[in-house]
């Protein structure tokens, strides 16, 4: 019985020891871009953006879960603001037409490491 319960204990302080060094990986640029991909006519254009684009915004800002997915979201939004050609009024007013609140600015002059 003692050597039963000492295996419980051992099992039990592994898997707790796992659960607290468990890293999470950050979001990636091609993740992103998967997701935001629908919005592109919208922000080098402007409008109305579409259903699918809305959808796309709102799957970032729920993949978003930490100050590493900010940081990195922000810098890929950031380089991809200015390959693309983005308008900064289209990227700064897409989460409002999309109904949501993001951290993340589309913006090729913003700092993101504040």
């Amino acid at each position: 019985m003692k050597g039963s319960m000492s295996h419980v204990t051992m099992l039990a302080m592994i898997t707790m020891a796992l659960v607290m060094v468990h890293q999470t990986e950050a979001i990636s640029c091609g993740e992103l871009a998967g997701m935001l991909s629908p919005c592109i006519d919208y922000l080098r254009s402007g409008g109305s953006p579409s259903a699918n684009c809305c959808s796309g915004v709102k799957k970032v800002q729920g993949a978003i879960q930490s100050q590493a997915d900010r940081r990195t979201a922000c810098n890929c939004a950031k380089n991809a603001a200015g390959q693309l050609q983005v308008r900064a009024d289209a990227a700064s007013g897409l989460p409002g037409k999309c109904g949501i609140s993001t951290p993340v600015p589309i913006d090729p002059n913003v700092d993101c490491n504040t």
